[in-house]
């Protein structure tokens, strides 16, 4: 395998996959936007779906809150729908760069991110975000009542469901990694303990309340795919190897 200085020598090649990049991005940007405009017609469905999932009871503090907060899950619905497309284009923009990465990887590739993508935003909203949001729920007593803002209770929900769905994606990233040969199976089998620390804050980051309960809900399943992603790449470099 190249090293990765040596495939960015190429002056007119690395224009030319930032040309792509630059075009791939301005299309992604018109399916998200555009797709959110049919977004917002089934956003109240979901904004019900999820209180009723959760068992929340939702307030509002401002007369144009409920209508930001149906505009924010249709630009979420808009851009879970566009994920395939999204993740194709990178990809290709990564092949147009990489002669190493073949359009047989390419599909596969995409396949799983596709595929993995989607099981987290479905792991996040069937196990973690109930379980999440009950939790929280129970710091309620006869004196104190949870009156959730919508507005807050959307951001939370739809954070936290993309976020599962991204997160889920690192096992392949770092097979793909290993296979293009960008980085070795050593820098991740030596560096747990860094791993772990970058999770951690990861997860902090990511997750939009500060409670630790929630951020050991990402945390934890994230250092799991992270192992499986070690996994994966000595699978795949034995696969390489013996063919």
């Amino acid at each position: 395998m190249k090293p990765i200085a040596e495939m960015f020598e190429n002056r007119d090649q690395v224009i030319a996959f930032l040309e792509r990049l630059r075009r791939s991005l301005v299309q992604m940007a018109v399916v998200v936007f555009g797709l959110a405009l049919a977004g917002y017609v089934l956003a109240r469905d979901v904004l019900d779906f999820l209180q009723r999932h959760t068992g929340v009871t939702l307030a509002y503090y401002a007369l144009t809150e409920t209508f930001f907060a149906l505009l924010h899950i249709a630009l979420a619905l808009s851009l879970i729908v566009s994920i395939p497309f999204i993740l194709f284009k990178i990809l290709a923009a990564l092949q147009a760069v990489l002669e190493q990465f073949t359009r047989k990887m390419l599909y596969g590739y995409w396949f799983g991110f596709v595929f993995l993508f989607y099981l987290g935003a479905g792991f996040c909203l069937l196990v973690t975000l109930p379980y999440g949001v009950k939790f929280l729920l129970g710091f309620q007593n006869q004196s104190l009542e949870a009156l959730i803002s919508v507005r807050k209770f959307i951001s939370f929900c739809l954070t936290f469901i993309l976020a599962f769905g991204v997160v889920f994606e690192l096992p392949l990233v770092m097979v793909l990694l290993g296979r293009l040969g960008l980085v070795p199976i050593t820098v991740f089998t030596r560096n747990r303990r860094y791993a772990l620390l970058i999770i951690v804050t990861l997860s902090a980051v990511l997750t939009p309340t500060p409670d630790a309960f929630n951020l050991m809900l990402m945390a934890v399943p994230l250092y799991f795919l992270y192992e499986i992603g070690i996994l994966g790449m000595r699978l795949g470099g034995k696969k390489a190897s013996s063919g």
